[in-house]
């Protein structure tokens, strides 16, 4: 049986990654990828499925009711993989009006729509709205505390936490309340292709191979579990394909790094992939190797963030044992799959540079 997906957030980093992954597995499916395209959102990163059978892209916003009720009708709807967000902990900071909006507002108009279409016959068709969300809503980790469960209560720490949060809550509502057959998931920090540059490791991959600073928060040693966003995107499909109607999973990368551990092994690839291929030495002159100089030269300690959470960690036992996860990539296999795919699509990533 064929399947017809709506993916909203689907030119952003993880959703991108989602509709290649899924198009990919599922060739004969249709996705309709929902997109705004505001800052984050890059069309650039679907281009190379612009031909491809089966898959339409909207411009539109998730807060549009009859935009999103008139793809559920005109594409036989049946599954919504809702990754669309505002997800910046500093936007969300100095600018928390649009994490409401479109995570909390956005998802509420989302839920309407799916109500309406899927369950407004009286008889509910066979249908799936899921929703990914973040380990962030659970709040922040003491370094000997046992990593984040599903039972955890939630303790937002970030105005962009607390958003998630709501949003999580309003699909377990509809699901209760209503019957929509729901599923959640919570995840480890992503990375991978497709990220957009603000973000911890494609901003010291590009500020590295242009010469510029990077910046560490405070000393560096906070603590994130990373997840490889090709094993979040195979999570995603268990989920889709076995998971429990109204349930949650969390889906961790088993990979616990501090962040100037992480900048540092980041200089290490970047500077051993320059100096092993002289024509990248040619391409990238600013970077520290093409002046036979390291990269770890350009790590800057700034002042630390308000509300910075100490430590993140996904206890991903539940998806293990009941739908027979695990990630394929380790950290540092990830991270060289990573380094090697931003040195290959400089085109992609240089115009959204300030």
């Amino acid at each position: 049986m064929n399947n017809s997906l709506l993916i909203t957030g689907a030119a952003g980093f993880i959703g991108a990654n989602f509709v290649h992954y899924w198009l990919r597995r599922h060739p004969q499916d249709t996705v309709v990828a929902y997109d705004a395209l505001t800052y984050a959102g890059n069309r650039a990163s679907l281009a190379a499925l612009e031909q491809q059978p089966g898959f339409h892209f909207v411009h539109a916003d998730i807060r549009d009711h009859a935009r999103v009720v008139a793809m559920l009708h005109e594409h036989a709807v049946d599954t919504v993989v809702h990754f669309a967000a505002e997800s910046h902990v500093d936007r969300s900071i100095g600018g928390p009006d649009a994490f409401i909006e479109t995570n909390v507002l956005g998802t509420h108009t989302l839920l309407k729509a799916v109500r309406d279409v899927w369950l407004g016959g009286g008889a509910p068709l066979p249908h799936r709205f899921h929703h990914v969300s973040t380990d962030e809503v659970y709040g922040s980790l003491n370094a000997d505390e046992p990593a984040f469960h599903e039972a955890r209560q939630y303790q937002p720490n970030s105005p962009y936490s607390a958003s998630k949060a709501a949003s999580d809550h309003l699909v377990r509502a509809y699901h209760h309340t209503y019957g929509l057959q729901v599923t959640t998931s919570n995840c480890s920090n992503n990375y991978g292709p497709f990220h957009f540059p603000e973000k911890l490791i494609p901003l010291c991959l590009t500020n590295i191979l242009r010469g510029k600073p990077l910046p560490v928060y405070g000393d560096g040693s906070n603590i994130r579990d990373w997840l490889y966003v090709e094993d979040h995107c195979r999570g995603i499909e268990l989920v889709l394909e076995q998971g429990v109607v109204g349930e949650t999973y969390n889906i961790g990368g088993n990979n616990e790094w501090t962040n100037l551990a992480i900048v540092e092994l980041l200089c290490d690839e970047v500077d051993a992939r320059l100096r092993q291929n002289p024509g990248l030495l040619q391409r990238f002159p600013d970077a520290p190797a093409a002046r036979q100089r390291g990269a770890r030269e350009l790590i800057q300690f700034v002042e630390d963030r308000a509300g910075h959470d100490w430590r993140y960690a996904i206890d991903a036992g539940k998806i293990s044992r009941e739908l027979g996860y695990t990630p394929s990539e380790t950290f540092e296999t990830g991270i060289r799959r990573t380094v090697d795919w931003y040195l290959a699509n400089e085109d992609w990533w240089r115009p959204l540079l300030p």
